[in-house]
């Protein structure tokens, strides 16, 4: 069976009911995904706060940063099946819960 952190997944997100803001990122696996999700919602707070140079923030604030967004969802691809399977908001916040506690624990 293949590294379940080495599932192509591809992130679709849309930022405002604006069709013309919908677009993708895709990574190499899930984790890099939730870090592409951070990354992105801190790049939001700089441009909010430019001159905060050290930027924190809480499960709750990223939560709140997806929801807010008019729609976001992911496609990791299943290797068992040779298809992507999506996934939703729900299942991204707890996939980035997960991926910031591990962070927070040293990566274990």
């Amino acid at each position: 069976m293949a590294n379940h952190n080495s599932r192509h997944t591809i992130i679709l997100l849309q930022n405002s009911h604006n069709r013309a803001t919908r677009t993708f990122m895709d990574y190499d696996s899930i984790g890099q995904a939730m870090d592409g999700i951070c990354g992105l919602y801190e790049r939001k707070l700089k441009e909010i706060n430019p001159s905060l140079r050290n930027l924190s923030y809480d499960i709750a604030d990223l939560y709140n940063f997806i929801d807010g967004l008019a729609d976001m969802s992911a496609l990791v691809y299943e290797h068992s099946m040779s298809a992507y399977l999506p996934y939703d908001r729900q299942w991204i916040k707890q996939k980035a819960f997960n991926h910031l506690k591990r962070l927070a624990n040293g990566g274990r």
